[in-house]
């Protein structure tokens, strides 16, 4: 039964048993603790990242967001401790693929927003705290939608290590899960990391099909096939199509390979279940949205981030590496479409997939197209289209 506000306050040890029972009860699979001194080591390797420019692309990404992410101090003033906190999203494999061309999903986009689920849970976490303390705490919560180093909170807390794709591994749950932060005025009893390592493996690092992962724990994040998918707003470079695979929101490559992920236990979220197909969401279908489908289709979806405009740059992408010639008269369509940005990546597919067909849809379009980009990936997929 937990205190009223006034009544004499816990023993510290016995406060802290009790937020972690508070924390299971709401469904956290996983709850720790560390103080709130700043995260030093990892505040100096990411302003490092910065000055090395492989945070471009995230603008908001800058020096001083990483301080302030890493001073839990300048987060909440009086702040004593930080509960680290995480719900796995692995609720298993989607079910058998058919024939149809297919694009992939990152598991957890699979099901609902994480954020629409985890920041409420949080808030009633923070809110419980008054009540187990005895009196008025003073709380601020993240799940990954502010300024705070949620994987530096996470390892210094022991619930995770640094795997050397830079996910946090848990020794339960893997890397399949969301991490949330309550930074609080409370003093609790704090946990030691854990003693773990990735050891000799570099299994991330050698399948990584674009190069992104630079050095153990280094990723350059204008490689990463989730940043070139979801964040990057306009083309995709060129020399990187080819290596994006059929990913149309995200990837998990480095997470599938990971050893530790093989033992993950299950999650039972049921929030997080797969919706549909959007594991392997069938690609010519995403062609034909407009924004209205989009958001029906999408809403309440982490995939929304993508917009519609990069979902179907990233379907185009995803079409021309599959190669096969029942996408070009989608591709053809998309190249007649309004969106420049869509317009040069059916181009790109459509030489990618070669052909006759792709060939005259090509040749049908040079003639009228007046964006100078869409020209030039026209002119450069016949000269590289097979006939």
């Amino acid at each position: 039964m937990g205190c009223r506000i006034g009544s004499r306050a816990p023993h510290v040890s016995d406060l802290t048993t009790r937020v972690k029972q508070r924390a299971r009860d709401l469904g956290f699979d996983l709850v720790r603790v560390t103080t709130a001194e700043p995260f030093l080591r990892d505040e100096r390797a990411a302003v490092e990242r910065v000055r090395q420019g492989l945070m471009d692309g995230l603008p908001w990404y800058t020096e001083d967001r990483v301080r302030k992410a890493n001073r839990p101090q300048s987060l909440l003033e009086g702040a004593k401790s930080v509960v680290s906190l995480a719900v796995s999203y692995n609720t298993g494999e989607p079910g058998d693929d058919d024939d149809a061309l297919r694009g992939k999903v990152a598991r957890y986009a699979w099901g609902d927003d994480y954020h629409e689920l985890l920041k409420p849970r949080l808030r009633r976490f923070a809110d419980a705290l008054t009540p187990l303390a005895g009196r008025e705490v003073r709380t601020r919560v993240f799940v990954d939608d502010g300024p705070m180093n949620d994987r530096a909170a996470a390892a210094r807390s022991g619930l995770g290590w640094f795997g050397k794709n830079t996910n946090i591994l848990t020794p339960t749950h893997g890397s399949w899960v969301f991490l949330g932060q309550v930074v609080t005025d409370l003093e609790l009893t704090p946990d030691d990391p854990l003693a773990k390592t990735c050891g000799n493996c570099v299994r991330c690092i050698d399948d990584c099909p674009t190069g992104a992962i630079v050095a153990p724990y280094v990723i350059d994040n204008r490689k990463c096939i989730s940043f070139l998918t979801i964040e990057l707003r306009g083309s995709i470079p060129r020399e990187l199509r080819p290596l994006v695979g059929a990913w149309v929101f995200g990837c998990d490559i480095c997470q599938d390979v990971c050893p530790v992920n093989r033992k993950a236990r299950l999650g039972g979220e049921a929030a997080f279940r797969q919706r549909g197909d959007f594991a392997a969401p069938e690609l010519i279908p995403l062609l034909e949205l407009d924004e209205q489908g989009f958001r029906e289709r999408f809403r309440g979806s982490p995939i929304k981030r993508a917009k519609l405009s990069g979902l179907k740059r990233n379907a185009c992408v995803a079409l021309g590496n599959l190669g096969d010639a029942a996408a070009v008269p989608a591709l053809a369509s998309a190249l007649s479409g309004d969106d420049t940005l869509v317009r040069s990546h059916a181009a790109w597919a459509l030489g990618r997939i070669g052909g006759p067909a792709a060939r005259s849809a090509l040749r049908a379009a040079q003639p009228t197209e007046s964006d100078t980009d869409v020209a030039e990936e026209i002119a450069l997929a016949l000269a590289e289209a097979t006939p």
